[in-house]
């Protein structure tokens, strides 16, 4: 076993497990009756569901568990198992309202087994809720190179494949911690304390920030008993460690771990989680055959969803009707009003009152949006198109118009009748058990309080719930229109959406000084050179003047090229804000004008060189560049809806050519860069700007083209918005006055960058790759390997600034490199990092996992340059059997057994002659077959690893012993205890018992080595006696060696 594992036990592991008993979780150090497909613990649950549900009988709580394990199987993400674990109807799994009449339970290394594959992974925690596992935690030790980023990579890994289906359909929860704080300054999740739910391809990993300052430090835990302590660490084997300060240390309650800990899985909060805070996203997409499809997601709460929902239900305890949510753009409001649906309707449900949702629009794309948000997770939506309809519905005293007794939900888009002052009537006389909820999404727009339909229709529902929504805060001057709906029920700014990566900093983008020059020289000979200021001329007429507008199309084309390139992905996606209507049009006009000329160029193959002054086209392998014009007054709705469609969703739309539209509430991830020529100012300011904020692959920023100068405007709006944000939270967050630099990236850390890069450059011949090979294969430090791989990330986010503000020799030698570079450059940094692991591993025998990693790095790389089919199809066979061969080399915990070193050695000789990518079929075929007897023979060495840790009830030095004292006979006639294996083991499980008492007893036995070996050594000799076994000196010498050895290595080498 390697010192790695007891770093995680000790650090992290342990005290987590212990943590969860003062939760109220009892520990499980010998499950023995459980579901082998599920790991659902039987007993437990059939007695949970017959407590719960006192009219079901035996047989039926039976016939529930078997329905539950096959629809484990579904490729559902577990969805119907869920409906049947959140319902509060039908036969109850869960008291939702009563957290002390279930049953909670905890265990460690509980493996997940596929017994038809062997396939198997083993959480280092697993928690249960009357039987059920639906939460696991994973540890790592702190300070790891890749930290959690490690764990996403494995879980991901593990939830792609089918034969762990049932496990991770059943898990609801899962967390992930190093037990270090998290680093703020990275989007990738490097160290802290994450959790996620299932996914089909990647987990996304949340961060959890505890909002009630209290909650940890003042939460009731339970007292934790010597004996409950010693039950854990016996299980876990480690009673070694109990007296160790760093131990002690890691149960402190405030650790990183023990704190996500108490935030998600106390009962309360956990059992709130799996009440309201899952969602199942099903959206219908188009196919590649052109076919309609759909995709699955589930979605897991974001911690401020959750803080917010539970401050939705203490303003209403309080007896408050109305106020704000104030959550930065892209961190899912309108899924919190989903949560909110399901949170409020059993919220009423507990008063006898019926709750009846209204979720409040302003314009026909935001009501399509939220339509099919809502839709998407499940909900009845009900569109009102009039205020006849909208009224009808209020009128109504139905509840629900479905049968399946779904939640339902009206959406609402005041646009048509917002300006309607007709006085509205809410007759509730007769209903005195209807709860109306109004959601208003930045309805502020369309509300006036001296008289407009919304306004009247909130004054005459007096008794309605007011819940506004916005991205932007509420202004002072803006404040007299917001009376209504009062103060702020919760609040989430960009600061923290940046910090935790829901939302990516902007990168403003100034014009490129020639361009810039260019487009100045024809503004002045459209003005005709008229002696007066450019402010007196009439702008618009110039703006929307051919020649101007081909110039900007110059730029943009490009610009956005050149971006695409650069940033090494041609999905992503641009908008043009123009000042005007007009513009826009003339603009979209000539773009398409140029769209079809290159069409008719690349058709009619016109040579190279003709096609080098038209920047619309580019060498073959790239399509010329599309745009749509979305204006309000341009087209139908259908129309714009699929231009909408067809840059979200189906990616055939490059750019998008607006004025007002699609700037607020437009949310698609693959818009990246913003090319803004039209001045803003407050909230739509904010609201244009953080249309490309969303993340979107490995992207560090969204980028912001200004034409227009926006820099004044937006510090003196994030100084507005700063304190108003004081207002509400009482100046008490002493970094608020950072805010303006969270958002946005500022010149001086454009500057300190630019040197960065600056250092990068000058030290590395980057404009020619076989210089550059040739220069980081003589570096032997891989600290400046990876120092250099995130610089060259970090200049490849920012090379537009460099050309811009950086010194003339930098832009000199950017200059010089070819379009593209740096996405090179980064990949052959990687691989010379991850040959040097392959160096660092294969200098150890017995490690064959670094190895693998090398192996599969080249395949991948093969993998996108490009193979024929069948070669792609077999290449792929052999990844899968090098992560499943990984797999078992990694579960093995001897490596000093001899038939494990020799066959580690082996396959590293193997493939250092052979090479791991294959020359042809037949070579291939050769490696897929050699894998395969691999896997064999370290399959049988594990089975029988595993099949000696059971005996030793887990404990893995105890198999190194046994193991070690079976090789020993086999070299002389008498033997070390026995010939007999079972007399070994039963020999070795008593010394194991008695010598971990002992040291839980008195753990300072251990710093006296030489007591501590003369007490296992009568240990051995009495249970040698009582088993009747003649030893001699030597023998029991060479036992209290092993033993000894292992107990003293484990401690030594825990921290």
């Amino acid at each position: 076993m390697g010192n790695t594992k007891f770093n995680e036990n000790t650090r992290v592991q342990v005290p987590a497990a212990l943590h969860l008993c003062k939760l109220g979780y009892t520990y499980l150090d010998n499950i023995v009756t459980y579901d082998t497909k599920t790991n659902i613990l039987k007993d437990v649950f059939l007695n949970a569901v017959k407590r719960l549900n006192p009219d079901v009988s035996s047989q039926e709580a039976l016939l529930l568990l078997s329905k539950i394990v096959n629809i484990a199987n579904n490729d559902d993400l577990g969805r119907e198992f869920y409906q049947i674990l959140s319902s509060n109807s039908g036969i109850k799994l869960i008291d939702f309202d009563n957290a002390d009449n279930n049953d909670w339970h905890v265990t460690t290394e509980f493996t997940c087994e596929n017994e038809d594959t062997e396939d198997n992974f083993r959480p280092d925690i697993t928690c249960f809720v009357n039987g059920l596992p639906l939460a696991f935690i994973e540890v790592k030790k702190p300070n790891n190179h890749e930290g959690i980023l490690a764990e996403r990579e494995r879980i991901n890994t593990r939830m792609s494949k089918a034969c762990f289906r049932r496990f991770f359909n059943v898990t609801q929860l899962m967390i992930f911690s190093n037990n270090q704080e998290y680093d703020n300054e990275s989007r990738v999740p490097i160290q802290g304390a994450f959790y996620c739910c299932s996914a089909k391809e990647k987990a996304f990993f949340n961060v959890f920030r505890e909002e009630n300052k209290s909650f940890v430090t003042h939460y009731p835990y339970k007292d934790i008993t010597d004996e409950d302590e010693y039950k854990v660490l016996k299980h876990r084997n480690c009673v070694v460690i109990k007296n160790l300060d760093e131990y002690k240390t890691n149960k402190e309650v405030n650790t990183p771990t023990n704190r996500i800990i108490t935030s998600m899985l106390s009962k309360e909060r956990f059992l709130f989680l799996l009440r309201y805070g899952i969602a199942y996203v099903e959206r219908k997409v188009e196919l590649e055959d052109g076919t309609q499809g759909t995709t699955l997601q589930k979605q897991i709460m974001r911690y401020q969803q959750m803080f917010a929902s539970y401050a939705i239900r203490h303003t209403l305890d309080k007896g408050i009707k109305s106020g704000i949510i104030w959550h930065t753009q892209g961190s899912g409001k309108t899924a919190l009003a989903y949560y909110s649906v399901r949170s409020l309707t059993d919220f009423f449900a507990k008063k006898n009152v019926v709750a009846k949702f209204y979720f409040i629009v302003d314009r026909i794309d935001l009501m399509e949006q939220a339509t099919d948000e809502f839709a998407a997770r499940g909900l009845v939506v009900h569109n009102a198109k009039s205020r006849e309809e909208l009224m009808t519905d209020i009128a109504s005293r139905s509840i629900t118009q479905n049968n399946e007794g779904k939640l339902e939900i009206m959406v609402v888009n005041i646009q048509k009748f917002k300006e309607d002052k007709t006085k509205v009537l809410v007759d509730d006389s007769y209903n005195t058990n209807l709860q109306r909820i109004f959601f208003i999404d930045e309805a502020h727009r369309g509300y006036n309080p001296k008289g407009s339909f919304l306004a009247n229709l909130l004054e005459a529902d007096q008794n309605s719930i007011k819940i506004a929504l916005t991205g932007t805060p509420l202004l002072k001057e803006e404040r007299e229109s917001w009376r209504v709906f009062g103060d702020y029920i919760h609040t989430y700014y960009y600061d923290k959406s940046i910090a935790d990566g829901y939302t990516c900093k902007l990168m403003r983008e100034p014009v490129e000084t020639i361009y810039k020059e260019k487009i100045e020289d024809i503004l002045d000979k459209l003005a005709g050179n008229v002696k007066v200021k450019k402010s007196d001329i009439d702008r618009n007429k110039i703006i929307e003047n051919e020649s101007y507008l081909n110039a900007l199309i110059d730029y943009i084309i490009s610009d956005f090229r050149r971006f695409r390139i650069e940033q090494n992905d041609p999905s992503v996606g641009a908008m043009i804000v123009c000042k005007t209507n007009p513009q826009a049009r003339e603009l979209f006009r000539l773009w398409q004008l140029r769209f079809h000329n290159a069409k008719n160029i690349l058709k009619h193959k016109e040579e190279q060189y003709e096609m080098a002054a038209e920047p619309m086209i580019l060498p073959s392998g790239y399509k010329p560049l599309t745009a749509s014009l979305i204006l309000h007054d341009e087209g139908d709705k259908m129309e714009r809806k699929e231009y909408i469609e067809g840059f979200k969703k189906l990616q055939e739309v490059d750019l998008l050519i607006v004025n007002k539209m699609l700037l607020t509430g437009f949310d698609a991830p693959r818009l990246k860069k913003l090319y803004l020529g039209r001045s803003l100012d407050g909230h739509d300011l904010l609201q244009a700007l953080t249309r490309v904020n969303r993340p979107y692959h490995d992207f560090k920023y969204g980028y912001v083209v200004d034409f227009v100068n926006i820099k004044e405007n937006f510090d003196a709006t994030n100084d507005r918005y700063l304190r108003e944000l004081n207002r509400t939270s009482d100046g008490t967050d002493s970094q608020q006055s950072n805010i303006a630099n969270d958002v946005m990236v500022t010149k001086e850390e454009v500057e300190a960058k630019i040197k960065q890069v600056k250092n990068v450059l000058f030290n590395f011949t980057t404009n020619n790759l076989e210089e550059f090979r040739k220069q980081i294969d003589e570096v032997e430090n891989k600290d400046s390997l990876y120092e250099l791989r995130n610089t060259l990330s970090e200049a490849k986010a920012i090379i537009n600034q460099v050309r811009s503000f950086g010194d003339e020799e930098t832009k000199k030698k950017l200059a010089s490199l070819p379009v593209g570079t740096i996405p090179t450059l980064i990949t052959e940094v990687t691989h010379r990092i991850e040959r040097m692991n392959l160096l660092e591993n294969t200098e150890h025998k017995a490690d064959v996992s670094g190895i693998i990693n090398v192996a599969l790095s080249e395949l991948d790389f093969e993998f996108k340059k490009g193979m024929p089919e069948e070669m792609r199809i077999i290449v792929n066979d052999i990844r899968e059997r090098c992560e499943r061969v990984q797999a078992e080399f990694e579960a093995n915990f001897d490596t000093k057994e001899d038939k494990y070193v020799i066959l580690a050695d082996e396959f590293r000789e193997y493939f250092r002659k052979k090479g791991f990518v294959p020359k042809d079929t037949a070579d291939a075929k050769e490696s897929i077959q050699y894998m395969d007897e691999v896997m064999k023979k370290i399959r049988e060495i594990n089975r029988r690893n595993r099949l000696l840790k059971s005996k030793y009830k887990g404990d893995e030095r105890f198999v190194r012993i046994h193991k070690r004292i079976e090789e020993q006979n086999v070299k002389r006639e008498k033997p070390i205890i026995s010939k007999h294996e079972y007399e070994i083991a039963e020999n070795l499980a008593n010394m194991k018992q008695d010598v971990d008492r002992m040291i839980f007893l008195d753990i300072n036995k251990l710093d006296n080595v030489p007591a501590f070996q003369q007490d296992v050594l009568a240990i051995i000799g009495k249970e040698l006696l009582k088993m009747h076994i003649k030893a001699d000196i030597k023998d029991r010498k060479f036992i209290n060696n092993l033993i000894t050895t292992e107990y003293l290595q484990q401690r030594n080498y825990a921290y």
